[in-house]
């Protein structure tokens, strides 16, 4: 009877391990359940506007699963610790850093309610932010009605600490992907990363 008990404990512990996506889908583990913005593709261009030169998209833009405009919830797609939080309005952040055989980053931006602290350690069952609400949305402007989500590959660009943004220690290289090269050397395609890893 121990033994059995001592199984399932391994196996529940086990099954928490898993990657999940980073939305409240069911299962929470289909790609399937991921619905994008019209432009929010991994790798598609990006035009030039003020203060933000062309680009390639360097992960995708996550539509909001439900109907739910009040406290819609972003969760990790893995176990992992907070490294950089940003609280800025409509461009508010959160970086994780994942370990594993081959440690890799996640960023999720666009976000509001951050629940999490710099340096706190996460689950996939961890609700780290919510989509923004419509009172947010009516501020910052609906065109915000989603969350950008990254893979990186390698870790992000140290920042200096700053008093506008104290706890805000990375920065992603969203902005410097101009090729394909670039790409593909420091980001991961949101979607097939996760259909390769979902259990």
């Amino acid at each position: 009877m121990i033994k059995t008990g001592f199984l399932l404990v391994i196996l529940f512990f086990n099954l928490g391990l898993g990657y999940r996506l980073p939305i409240n889908a069911l299962g929470r583990n289909s790609i399937s359940s991921l619905k994008l913005t019209e432009i929010g593709e991994f790798g598609l261009l990006r035009k030039e506007r003020p203060h933000v030169p062309a680009h390639l998209h360097t992960g995708i833009d996550i539509k909001r699963p439900t109907n739910n405009y009040q406290n819609e919830p972003i969760y990790p797609i893995f176990e992992g610790i907070v490294i950089s939080k940003r609280q800025d309005g409509p461009y508010a952040q959160l970086i994780i850093e994942h370990g594993g055989d081959h440690k890799f980053w996640t960023v999720y931006e666009h976000i509001s309610g951050i629940e999490v602290d710099l340096f706190d350690s996460v689950s996939t069952e961890t609700k780290i932010a919510r989509f923004m609400n419509r009172n947010e949305l009516n501020k910052y402007g609906w065109q915000f009605d989603h969350f950008h989500f990254e893979i990186l590959k390698v870790q992000p660009i140290k920042l200096k600490q700053n008093n506008l943004n104290p706890e805000r220690l990375f920065s992603s290289y969203t902005l410097v992907a101009y090729t394909k090269e670039d790409l593909n050397k420091y980001f991961y395609d949101p979607l097939d990363f996760l259909e390769k890893h979902l259990n």
